[in-house]
């Protein structure tokens, strides 16, 4: 599994922790984990979260990461920015009981996670123990157990609607979008470098190229 780290800019001098306490658990799953930043807050290419929601789009359509780890001060304005894509399903996880039942029940491909509000003392364990409930079980298995038959015809049922009420082709929808907003999504100084060689999509490729030309 590859997953992408997405920080935006009022939480970006949390990145390293968060990095730190993702790869501790991903490198004994054997998983690559590609931080997308932000790295600090003074880094020259910033983020919003409505724009962690263009840049997991991104990522997960063409795919480049299979997995999305974001968030921002309340973990709230990320979801909702995430959500409003096809192709990905984000669930809001403040602690390791959501992160598994969100792995296990809704079978997503992102997490938005707030850094901000209730996060103090500890804080960097309770990412730990997030990342180690999310990724302790292969995902969509059901919980309770018992419940995996209907929780995953619901979850087909959730995709089937989503194909009907969000517009599959994302190049259209991001050419709709400020063409200002999206490029800023793919101005990352490490961006190059970690989504090229993974992406899968040839025309998401070609689309971010002439934006970053």
């Amino acid at each position: 599994m590859r997953i992408a780290l997405i920080n935006e800019n009022s939480q970006a001098s949390k990145n390293a922790q968060i990095y730190s306490s993702l790869q501790q658990v991903a490198s004994q799953k054997g998983y690559s984990v590609d931080n997308y930043g932000m790295y600090t807050a003074e880094d020259s290419a910033q983020l919003t979260y409505v724009q962690n929601g263009i840049l997991a789009a991104i990522l997960l359509n063409s795919g480049a990461a299979d997995f999305v780890v974001t968030g921002c001060g309340t973990g709230e304005g990320a979801m909702l920015a995430l959500n409003s894509f096809p192709g990905v399903i984000c669930g809001h996880v403040e602690d390791p009981l959501d992160a598994y039942t969100f792995a296990q029940i809704n079978d997503g491909n992102a997490i938005a996670i707030p850094f901000a509000l209730k996060y103090g003392w500890g804080g960097d364990l309770n990412l730990v123990y997030i990342f180690e409930k999310l990724f302790s079980e292969p995902f969509g298995g059901g919980y309770p157990k018992e419940r995996v038959v209907p929780e995953q015809r619901n979850k087909k049922i959730l995709d089937e609607v989503r194909r009907h009420t969000l517009r599959q082709d994302l190049v259209a929808v991001l050419k709709e979008l400020d063409q200002d907003l999206v490029r800023g999504a793919v101005s990352g100084s490490r961006f190059e470098e970690l989504f090229f060689p993974n992406c899968k999509n040839e025309e998401i490729a070609e689309y971010v190229r002439s934006l970053r030309a």
